[in-house]
This record gives C-alpha cells, structure tokens and sequence, in this order.
C-alpha cells in the first residue's frame, strides 16, 4: 500500500466537501426539496408550540432561537416549568407573550399544542413524551429519550397507541463533517465497513460541568453512558447503517466525585476557590445568574455544584465493545477528564480506511476546517477538508432546526431520528449499564420489543 500523503488541488478540494447535502451552508435550498406533507410547517398555519422545561437547553436552542429565526413558521402557545421563577425568567429570554403553567396537565388542555418541545430533567422524558402524545401533540424531545428500557417500551407502546410521532433531536447528526463521514461510507470509498474505532474525550471544562449538575445522578441522567453518549450511539447507528445486537461494557468513577481531596455543596461557599482548578464562578455569567441563582429558593436546585461531591454515583470512565447485526465490530470509550475536548474516529473497510481527529474545542490556530482521511488499499491518502459551520454542534444545530421547521428542507442524509432511533441509542447505553452490573454481555434484543435489523430502518417523520 502507497501511503504517500498528497496536497489537495482546488478541484478536488471542491469535488470532495461541495456535496454534503442536507446543510444550507453548502447547498441552496431549492436542491433539497421535499413533500411539505413530511414537515412539522404547512404552508400558511403555523405550527402550535409548547414547551416543557425552562433551562438553559430549553430557553436558548428550543426558545430564543426559534423565536428569532422562525417565527414565520411558529409560535410559542405555552411555557411550562415546575420552578416558577425560572419559567418567568424563561419566559423573557425566549421573547414570548404566550401563557405560562407550573402544572403541565392544564398547559395541554387549554393551548392544545400540534408539538411539544421536551427539555426536562432526562428521567422525565418518558412523562411528558407518553401525556403529550396522549393528549394530542406530536413529540421533539432532547436526547437522551428516556433512561432505562421499561420507560423506552412504554414510548414505543404509546407512539403505537396514539398515532402521534417523537422525534429525538441527534443534532450530531447534522454538523457538515459529520454528514460527509457518512456520505463517504454511504458511496462505498472502503467498501463493506467490518469495525469502528471510536474515543470520545471530554475535557476539564465541559467534561467536569456534567458532575456539578443534576446530571451527576444516574437516577436523573441515567449517567453519562446516556446522557451524553447516546449522541454517540445514534452517530455510529447511523453511520454503518445497521441496528446494534450486543453491548459488552466496563466502567468506573475515578476522577471526579469521592476522589477529590477538597470538597464544598457548590463553588460559591467553598473555601478552597483559590486552589481548586474546578471553581466555577457562576455570577460571571448574567444568563446563569437569572436562570439558576435568582430561582434556587423555589427548587433548591445548586447549578454550580462541586464536582467532588460525595453523592456523585455516574462513571467519569467508560468502554465498550458493540456488535451490530450487519456485523460491525466498533470499540468505543469515554473519559470526562481530558486537558482537550473532541475525537478520534477510524472506520476500517474491506477496501481501505476512514480516519478523522475532531477537536470540538476549536485549536488557537488559522486552521478553519476538519479534516476526514480517507485511505484506499493500495492507493495514495486523501485529505477532505469540510470547513467549519457557523452554529453550534459543529454547526449541526441550526441545519437541524432547519430541517425540523422549513418545509423546503429534504432528508438526503437520513438525518431525521425517530422514536425507533432514540431508543436503540439509549439502549446501547442501557446494555451498558446493565453490562457493567452483570459483568456480562447483554443484547439489545432482550430489553424492548425492538428487534435489531442487519439494515437500519428509516422513518422520516415530522
């Protein structure tokens, strides 16, 4: 095999990142029509909006955004929240007149929502999910979906029960690098896949957030293996096309929580601020401050949590060996204590191989692209630069709401993740967990009714 490194011409640099559909960056929006029957906007109605969680997730990206960027095709008709402060406060920064409920029942009853907009607490997903399709809305939910298999059947059943959709917001999906990876293996550049290397580092900023929020409890989160990775379960889900069959998992907590020397309730009552390199001043930040500090008397709930706390029960460590029903094999891990944040991915094929080194927390460099390696057996590397997007996710947030709110955008990239997505990228999670309890492998098939497909099953819905 030659491994000779070449630079890439214009044309070629052109010919290898100008074809990644389903982002408006790169490709006009006539090119990527769709039937406005298949998308949440009809042409003259707009669609009824309600949310269910006034965080920081749910007034900014669910909220503000949406308000500002796609009133044409919405509108806020209620706000709901169990923290009165906090949804007053929500309220503002998503710039809306709409009404107001602490109680969810009597928000659905009385605005009657076409779409309920999900952004809670993880453990409470499956609550408002199954009532909102119950009571005639259909779903966009934040991943994770729900955190544990019965929760993720008693989805499934009302979906079926209710005729209406969920649709699990996988925005990772959507960043344009991302969508290229999946365009090269969907155009048989190594052939077959037959195994996945993937590492995802989380570093000691965004990795050490997770452990001073509520998401530092398994029963809230369902710990990392689905709060967070989830989003990597969907990705490799959809990238080799194909559902997973069996889980194999280890983990352990081993840097945050019990193994801190210094400990306090939260940063702002500490005493060891000077010499903690985790303190995290939170009235620097206005946002914060309005959202979460001036509403802790009705909730009690502490957003600058320390990282050390003792009742910190989730891995800041994990691995795993997945097998999908096509046969892929893929070794996966995790780490929440990295000095960078990012990933490594390769994909090995029966005609060469994938290899991209993602930094998500952008290099101090002129670099304005990333870069995806492609190696063809017994042939010349190439080097395929997709430039960086404008929003966040790897620009993979505003390409999803596009496609979620404007009837022109089409799904050439099956991007669109339904309720049968969102759950097989909980359940790798969930085999996981239940793997490390059981010290044994544990398959999908076992925990839902979903039975796992050698080839993915695709559903555009919304």
């Amino acid at each position: 095999m030659n491994n000779t490194t070449t630079k890439m011409s214009r044309r070629h640099f052109i010919a290898t990142t100008g074809t990644i559909a389903g982002t408006a960056l790169l490709n006009p929006i006539s090119e990527l029509k769709a039937d406005t029957k298949n998308s949440t906007a009809l042409p003259g109605k707009k669609v009824r909006i309600a949310l269910i969680g006034t965080g920081i997730r749910g007034t900014s990206m669910w909220g503000s955004d949406l308000t500002k960027n796609y009133a044409d095709y919405l509108e806020f008709v209620g706000l709901c929240d169990n923290n009165e402060g906090r949804l007053e406060t929500g309220k503002r920064i998503i710039g809306t007149d709409c009404p107001t409920y602490t109680d969810f029942e009597k928000m659905m009853a009385e605005t009657k929502p076409d779409v309920l907009i999900v952004t809670t607490i993880d453990s409470t997903h499956h609550h408002f999910i199954i009532r909102g399709m119950e009571l005639g809305a259909d779903i966009i939910t934040e991943k994770p979906m729900t955190i544990d298999e019965k929760k993720i059947q008693a989805i499934l059943d009302a979906e079926k029960r209710t005729g209406k959709t969920c649709r699990v917001t996988f925005n990772y999906r959507y960043s344009p690098h991302r969508a290229k990876i999946w365009e090269l293996l969907r155009a048989g550049e190594i052939g077959d896949i037959t195994s996945v290397d993937f590492h995802w580092y989380l570093d000691t900023s965004h990795g050490a957030d997770y452990f001073r929020r509520w998401h530092r409890l398994v029963e809230c989160s369902g710990s990392l293996w689905l709060h967070k990775a989830s989003h990597h379960f969907d990705l490799l889900n959809w990238w080799i096309d194909s559902d997973p069959e069996s889980v194999y998992a280890a983990g352990a907590l081993d840097f945050y929580g019990k193994n801190g020397s210094i400990r306090a309730e939260n940063c702002r009552t500490c005493k060891h601020t000077k010499e903690c390199p985790f303190y995290f001043d939170i009235m620097r930040d206005r946002t914060m401050v309005d959202l979460y500090v001036e509403n802790e008397k009705y909730d009690g709930y502490l957003r600058d949590g320390c990282v050390f706390k003792n009742d910190v029960n989730i891995f800041d460590k994990m691995a795993a060996t997945i097998k999908y029903a096509n046969g892929v094999q893929v070794a996966y891990s995790l780490t929440a204590y990295s000095p960078y944040e990012g990933y490594r991915i390769a994909f090995n094929g029966t005609k060469g191989r994938i290899d991209a080194w993602i930094e998500e927390s952008k290099p101090t460099s002129d670099k304005n692209y990333d870069e995806i390696v492609l190696f063809k057996n017994f042939s010349r590397r190439e080097y395929i630069h997709v430039p960086f997007a404008a929003s966040g996710h790897g620009g993979g947030d505003k390409l999803l709401k596009d496609q979620i709110f404007l009837p022109e955008i089409g799904d050439p990239f099956k991007q669109c993740a339904n309720v049968r997505d969102g759950a097989l990228a909980c359940l790798v999670g969930i085999a996981a967990r239940n793997s490390i309890a059981s010290k044994a492998p544990v398959n999908i098939a076992d925990l839902t009714s979903i039975k796992p497909k050698a080839v993915k099953e695709y559903k555009r819905i919304l």
